[in-house]
């Protein structure tokens, strides 16, 4: 399970249909444009009124005999993929419209959540054919950008910097865009919460942001759930930047190249191989990711070293959205 974050205290409570199922409440939430009903309690997402989901989430023993031979294994079949970690549990993602939960043994909701809307969910959305990056996105004035990069490049950060600055959030870690207008990408918004490791939350300081308690000792960044500062409203996708440490802020533009490979690079299924690509997805894929390195600007953006200078990285990216000349 990649690393991440916490468990937190949720500021308003889901809206719960009567009857319990398996000992567990069934709860509704919003994510995504999805109405979502789920046995486990996720207050990381937005509470909805009960209805017909998009997406049903139950706990429920999963047969994958491959989850007690490894600390993690893997499957992918076309119409159903399986994911297990033994510290945590087995999922099954099957239709694009079910997620079966089988938490391991001692493991609470808090813990269960932390793949759920990560590479689980990540996963679920591919199958209902969005695209998704590995990456945090931004609401800008009408527009959206999206931020791409390696592991420790500031992505997160950079997002909590734009939400200082007055921006609003679309989603961390997972973005999904929909594709289904060549002419216009939508992002879709995901969920009200930010992971920031320690010294960039106490350097952002996002004030209309509650951390919530470390769940995991190697889970090494906190979830900060936003009470304000958060779009749920779907955005056209205007720039991807892909993030690199530099000595100064500066943007420039990537060749379409470059811009493909780094599209491909950090969609979220290519992080499980060529294994996950099953059927014709591989195909698929790489048509959605030639077409989204055509149509969107797709650039460069060098972030300086050293977190207090972080707001001159905010300042480009306003001045080149305003400009509009990518």
């Amino acid at each position: 399970m990649s690393t991440a974050t916490a468990s937190i205290a949720t500021t308003s409570q889901p809206s719960i249909e009567g009857d319990v199922q398996r000992g567990r409440i069934r709860r509704f939430y919003k994510a995504y444009g999805l109405t979502i009903s789920s046995d486990v309690v996720l207050p990381e997402l937005e509470p909805a009124t009960p209805a017909a989901p998009d997406l049903e989430i139950a706990v429920t023993p999963i047969d994958f005999p491959e989850a007690a031979q490894a600390a993690t294994a893997f499957r992918f079949e076309p119409a159903w993929q399986y994911l297990s970690w033994q510290a945590v549990g087995t999922f099954l993602i099957s239709g694009g419209n079910r997620i079966d939960v089988d938490p391991a043994a001692g493991v609470d909701d808090p813990l269960l959540a932390f793949p759920l809307l990560g590479p689980v969910l990540a996963l679920a959305l591919h199958q209902r054919g969005l695209f998704v990056l590995h990456a945090s996105a931004i609401a800008v004035s009408g527009k959206s950008v999206v931020f791409l990069g390696d592991k420790g490049a500031g992505k997160s950060t950079t997002a909590g910097a734009m939400i200082r600055a007055g921006h609003r959030l679309l989603t961390d870690d997972v973005v999904a865009l929909d594709l289904s207008d060549p002419g216009q990408p939508m992002l879709l918004p995901g969920f009200p919460q930010l992971k920031l490791a320690a010294d960039a939350a106490e350097a952002i300081r996002l004030e209309q942001a509650e951390v919530r308690p470390q769940v995991h000792a190697q889970i090494d960044k906190a979830q900060h759930r936003l009470r304000g500062g958060f779009s749920d409203n779907a955005v056209p996708v205007s720039r991807i930047y892909v993030l690199e440490r530099g000595e100064r802020a500066a943007i420039s533009p990537l060749p379409s190249l470059a811009a493909l490979p780094a599209i491909i690079k950090f969609s979220y299924i290519t992080r499980f191989g060529r294994q996950a690509l099953t059927g014709d997805f591989a195909a698929v894929h790489l048509r959605q990711s030639a077409a989204l390195a055509g149509r969107i600007g797709v650039c460069r953006l060098e972030v300086p070293t050293g977190l207090a200078r972080i707001d001159e990285a905010v300042a480009l990216i306003d001045d080149d959205l305003a400009s509009g000349t990518r």
